[in-house]
């Protein structure tokens, strides 16, 4: 009996039409277009200005793309995992609700949470439902509406956060493809650096935690950079040396799209040049769950069945990792 892995077969994204654009945050707080791109990489950011939509929108939208581009019975989806740092609202599921519109009658549903890793988490639980052998279609999404947890008077977070959606189908293989080993870490002394500090049980809502703006997006820039770039570098150097891949080995590297010296030093670090190095941060910033899946939405012409593939990311809390996957088909 051949042994069943993990692999994508389909892909799908969306992102809001308005452009934040460096210009225009110009405008807005104390910073300019030369000093927002030489220190992150970032010309704009996609955002979903209608108050009322939120999150889901972003991913139904991107699940409508995957299912459209695929000809899929959305009746047929197992299982939606959604991965997102900003849902519609607490306690009720997001991802239950956007099973429900998609029209994934027969599937069960449920949010992940690990900040910038919630994909990279996401594919690791995916892949374990494909693997046990009673799944055969799980739907993964990462989307985040940043936009309604930035304060546009921080510079330091607001020329960095965008809104987008991205989502992937993990389905079946047994030709040794898809996901192949992972390397996943978490180290909770680092939650201080990164956070939102009011609206859960620790500090619920009040007049306070308005006035105060706690409700917003907290982040000690140089503490969680360094961390970053060590780390995201490490776990990706640690995932090559594992399954024993060159610099030739690896076709891509598909990072979170975080900061670009960030990427540049990962990509550095696993001896890669940059034309094997996906990046659209300048065009969508950092959008949270949805980087890793937009990245693959926008090289997805370019992958070749085969292909192997090194994911990267590190999130608040502090979370991070690596995947090696094989890519499953050709477009």
């Amino acid at each position: 009996m051949n042994t069943i892995t993990a692999a994508i077969t389909a892909v799908g994204a969306y992102v809001p039409e308005y452009r934040l654009t460096n210009a225009i945050l110009e405008t807005m707080v104390d910073t300019n277009d030369e000093w927002i791109t030489a220190r992150t990489g970032i010309k704009e950011r996609r955002i979903l200005k209608d108050p009322d939509k939120g999150t889901s929108y972003l991913a139904i939208k991107a699940a409508e793309d995957l299912i459209r581009k695929r000809n899929l019975d959305p009746a047929e989806i197992d299982l939606v995992l959604l991965g997102t740092a900003t849902p519609d609202m607490p306690v009720a599921s997001t991802a239950v609700y956007v099973a429900t519109q998609i029209g994934a009658v027969n599937a069960f549903a449920y949010d992940l949470q690990a900040a910038c890793s919630n994909f990279l988490y996401g594919m690791s639980t995916a892949a374990r439902f494909i693997e046990s052998g009673k799944y055969k279609k799980v739907l993964l999404i990462g989307a985040d509406k940043m936009s309604s947890i930035i304060d546009y008077t921080d510079r330091t977070t607001c020329i960095i956060f965008g809104d987008g959606g991205g989502a992937v189908l993990f389905e079946p293989n047994t030709e040794g493809l898809g996901l192949l080993d992972e390397y996943l870490r978490s180290d909770g002394s680092g939650r201080q650096f990164l956070k939102i500090e009011a609206g859960g049980s620790l500090m619920p809502p009040s007049e306070e935690t308005l006035r105060d703006k706690k409700h917003f997006v907290y982040q000690d820039g140089k503490s969680v950079f360094k961390f970053a770039v060590s780390n995201m570098a490490d776990v990706a150097a640690r995932i090559m040396e594992r399954n024993e891949l060159s610099h030739e080995d690896v076709n891509w590297l598909v990072p979170h799209q975080a900061n670009k010296r960030i990427i540049d030093a990962t990509a550095s670090r696993m001896g890669l040049e940059p034309s094997k190095v996906m990046m659209n941060i300048e065009k969508y910033g950092n959008t949270t769950s949805a980087t890793l899946p937009l990245l693959l939405h926008d090289y997805e012409k370019q992958l070749k069945k085969g292909d192997n593939l090194v994911f990267a990311a590190f999130g608040g809390g502090f979370t991070w990792g690596a995947i090696y996957l094989k890519w499953a088909y050709n477009s």
